[in-house]
């Protein structure tokens, strides 16, 4: 018997009985036991409980077993072929891509579907493989660098995604659902066909078993012959193609490729073709099990969850002690100015700050054209209009100026120039913070609201300080602990938003990012929140000098990285709550702002965190003006713009390490 055989079988053989017995709870809710076998095999046709089991209950349970196994076999396979933990369709963008390319053919090219939603999908996945691989080349594949630059890819296709659903409401709305990974069955049509396509891969993935057990050991496969490039971009192909028949079946199932996986090696499997064998069987079975209990928990209590979002609550904690487990990280490097540093602060900072007035009076005054193209509004007209535009665009600027704080702070206390309050997930804290008091406190006004974004943006920053205490994790394992704890804050969100309440129609446009319902009070309350904030932010100007020097040396100096922490991380906490009740959790402000204010030569933290607060006032103000203009007579969320400029801002800083 091979190593780790019994403890996977128990595994398999627990979560199996769980998703039984939370099936049978569905059936029971549904027709008598007697009836049950009767329903699977030969269902009564004037019998709608009976056809709805033959139906939907039971090619639901199978597709979940197959999607389950074809996305932990595809996970597993991309593992050993990267030679990387952490690697899954998820966190290479693999689904992300699939799930935009299907997006733009239903939008763009509907004919192209005729080809087969497969074809598609699998060009989007292998499009961002492609980006992945490119942005990680120079690090050698780095197992980290890899899992940034995935995660940097899904997020960009996310975004890119969720506009073409809001150009496209009507024809998307189906796809939207689709998207967050149900796996709701009208009759057998798809389970059949993904079986075998499933199976056909699998059987290729077999023969491939052998070379890549030699991956492991890069000149000895050299030695013998072996294309060890050919090989990766063979069983990469692989993986992608099993990716594509499922996501273009039953949509984005996040964090099984990852989590089946790693649970297989922690159970004991070493052998590779034992470690694919269980890795399947094991995602097959959490898949089953997780989407059983959800049907069950829509039968008995009526909630209604999407399954990528509960999978999502599963890989996200797996993400974060995979990352914790890896050695030996690279070295990330402080990012240094790349021109000459400002000689006179105080003058640059002066005209920034005088950018913000002109940028805020043209972006008040310049809109679209009746006929057309773009025009300055007389001031008659700009009278009427200024009431509809100021507030949204004043709390915009106020939102962008305390996320570039918020940005520049993490970036420094984390010494990674790819933190920001989006990216290590202190946005979707709060955001969960405020979804929840709005759920559950009684009439809550302005300050409960934003304490409660606060409280969920200081617990997700407090988890990162915690687990990056004494040096545990490096920058690059801190950053992928915060992104998994943004999409496990996300899955939760998600999974309210399914709730159906009529509250979170709302929610959803404020989630993207819509400045469009900023009311004047919220506007100069977010303003005022900005100015005493940032200003106190720079009380804390010789810790951001210090924190990137690291630990010892601080101690040395006298400063207590403990103390210098909570207090970075509160006003980072308090920051990103007030910009995030302004414009919502997406903007990525935080980002691009204090690596701007990095470009023209602000080197110390005092006018660095000065001029990053402008630049991100002024991000924010241009990028509520092109969602104003840029698709008139709709307008795009300004976070949403936002965005879209920071993937490929992102892409660039990743590929330069």
């Amino acid at each position: 018997m091979h190593d780790g055989f019994r403890p996977a079988l128990v595994a398999v053989l627990a979560l199996i009985g769980l998703g039984a017995v939370a099936m049978a709870l569905n059936l029971s809710a549904r027709l008598p036991v007697g009836l049950w076998l009767e329903a699977l095999l030969a269902p009564s046709a004037d019998d709608i409980r009976e056809l709805l089991v033959h139906y939907s209950v039971a090619p639901r349970a199978v597709v979940a077993l197959i999607a389950g196994a074809g996305l932990a076999l595809a996970g597993a396979v991309l593992q050993q072929a990267l030679r990387n933990p952490l690697a899954s369709p998820s966190t290479l963008g693999v689904s992300a891509g699939a799930q935009l390319a299907l997006s733009l053919a239903t939008v763009a090219a509907p004919s192209a579907l005729l080809a087969g939603r497969e074809v598609v999908a699998l060009l989007g996945g292998a499009a961002s493989t492609a980006v992945v691989t490119a942005l990680s080349w120079r690090s050698r594949f780095a197992p980290l660098t890899v899992i940034l630059s995935g995660m940097v890819a899904a997020m960009f296709c996310g975004a890119a995604a969720s506009a073409l659903t809001l150009f496209n409401e009507r024809m998307l709305t189906g796809l939207y659902v689709w998207g967050s990974g149900a796996l709701n069955q009208q009759d057998w049509s798809v389970a059949g066909p993904l079986g075998v396509k499933v199976a056909v891969l699998a059987g290729l993935v077999a023969l491939t078993v052998r070379p890549l057990q030699l991956l492991e050991m890069d000149e000895p496969a050299r030695s013998l012959g072996l294309s060890v490039v050919r090989l990766r971009l063979v069983t990469i192909g692989l993986a992608v193609a099993l990716t594509a028949v499922i996501v273009s079946a039953v949509g984005v199932i996040g964090f099984i490729g990852l989590a089946a996986p790693a649970l297989a090696r922690a159970l004991g499997v070493r052998r590779l073709r034992d470690r694919l064998a269980w890795s399947a069987a094991i995602g097959a079975a959490i898949l089953f099990a997780t989407d059983a209990l959800l049907q069950a928990a829509e039968a008995l209590a009526h909630l209604n969850v999407p399954t990528g979002a509960a999978t999502a609550l599963i890989g996200a904690p797996t993400l974060v002690w995979l990352a914790s487990r890896l050695r030996n990280p690279a070295p990330v490097e402080t990012e240094r100015p790349a021109g000459p540093r400002v000689r006179r602060v105080g003058l640059a900072i002066c005209l920034l700050a005088t950018a913000v007035p002109v940028a805020l009076l043209a972006s008040l005054a310049i809109g679209p054209a009746p006929g057309g193209g773009l025009s300055v509004a007389p001031w008659p007209e700009l009278a009427e209009l200024l009431p509809w535009r100021w507030p949204r665009t004043l709390g915009a600027g106020a939102a962008g100026a305390m996320l570039a704080a918020a940005g520049l702070m993490l970036q420094r206390l984390t010494r990674n120039p790819i933190a920001s309050p989006e990216v290590l997930g202190v946005s979707s804290g709060a955001a969960l913070g405020f979804v929840l008091a709005l759920l559950f406190a009684p009439s809550p006004g302005l300050a409960v609201q934003t304490a409660a974004a606060a409280a969920g943006g200081f617990l997700v920053a407090g988890a990162l300080l915690g687990l990056g205490r004494g040096g545990r994790l490096a920058p690059e394992q801190l950053l992928i602990a915060g992104v998994a704890l943004g999409a496990m804050f996300s899955a939760l969100l998600a999974i309210l938003m399914a709730s159906g309440d009529p509250r979170m129609l709302l929610v959803a446009n404020w989630m993207a990012g819509s400045t469009y319902d900023v009311e004047p009070a919220v506007a100069v309350g977010t303003m005022a929140c900005a100015i005493v904030q940032i200003a106190a932010s720079f009380l804390v100007v010789r810790w951001l000098d210090l924190a990137p020097l690291g630990r010892p040396f601080m101690l040395s100096v006298g400063a207590s990285p403990a103390v210098a922490g909570l207090g970075v991380l509160a006003l980072c906490a308090t920051l990103t709550a007030g910009a995030t009740l302004a414009v919502g959790p997406l903007s990525f402000a935080g980002l691009i702002a204090p690596h701007l204010a990095l470009r023209l030569g602000f080197a110390r933290a005092g006018g660095q965190l000065a001029a990053a607060a402008l630049i991100g006032a002024l991000t924010m103000i241009a990028a509520d003006w092109l969602g104003r203009v840029v698709y008139v007579p709709f307008q795009v969320p300004a976070g949403l713009i936002g965005m879209l400029i920071a993937g490929p801002l992102l892409m660039w800083l990743l590929q330069r390490r």
